[in-house]
């Protein structure tokens, strides 16, 4: 058995862009227990480079009651299967207007995997050239700006930039620059 076993699990919720279920679960010891999952579809999520600055959106976000800034990122639930840097390509021109000449997976980021299955890909997308977003209605209030990392650090240390997504994939940024040298 593995450490923990589905016995059963039940839909709570669901709309087009998440399923929450609950699970009853056996632990290896035999214990009961109960697990509430949030699942989603995979995302993607694009580090835009140009130099030495980074290109972030910034929108409302409604959970939380106020605007942040972020790197571009989203999913595709009615593409689910839609292979990663496709996804990525897409999010990259419909947030930003931009297309990149070069797009490389860095690495994998789980979401919060004490109650969600959702994962992502992080993208390094460089020789980037500029052209018209193509926002979904639901972005419409979305900016986009480019910031120095210098700018980018001190927003983070600020508590101006706090998606945990954007600064999980800053640190694989600098993994990643490091690996290559």
């Amino acid at each position: 058995m593995s450490v923990v076993e589905a016995l059963s699990s039940r839909e709570v919720y669901t709309n087009a862009w998440m399923r929450v279920r609950e699970d009853d679960i056996q632990r290896a010891d035999g214990s009961a227990g109960i697990y509430g999952v949030i699942d989603k579809p995979d995302y993607a999520l694009v580090i835009p480079l140009r130099g030495e600055e980074l290109h972030l959106v910034e929108q409302y976000r409604y959970p939380l009651g106020l605007r942040r800034w972020e790197f571009p990122q989203g999913t595709a639930p009615d593409r689910a299967e839609l292979p990663a840097a496709e996804l990525a390509a897409r999010e990259l021109r419909e947030e930003t207007g931009l297309t990149a000449g070069s797009l490389r997976e860095i690495g994998l980021l789980d979401v919060a995997p004490g109650l969600s299955s959702q994962r992502g890909r992080v993208f390094l997308a460089t020789e980037l050239r500029e052209g018209e977003p193509e926002r979904e209605h639901t972005e419409q209030d979305m900016r986009a700006a480019w910031f120095t990392r210098g700018e980018f650090e001190r927003m983070s240390r600020a508590g101006e930039i706090t998606d945990a997504q954007s600064l999980a994939a800053y640190a694989l940024l600098l993994l990643h620059e490091r690996s290559d040298h």
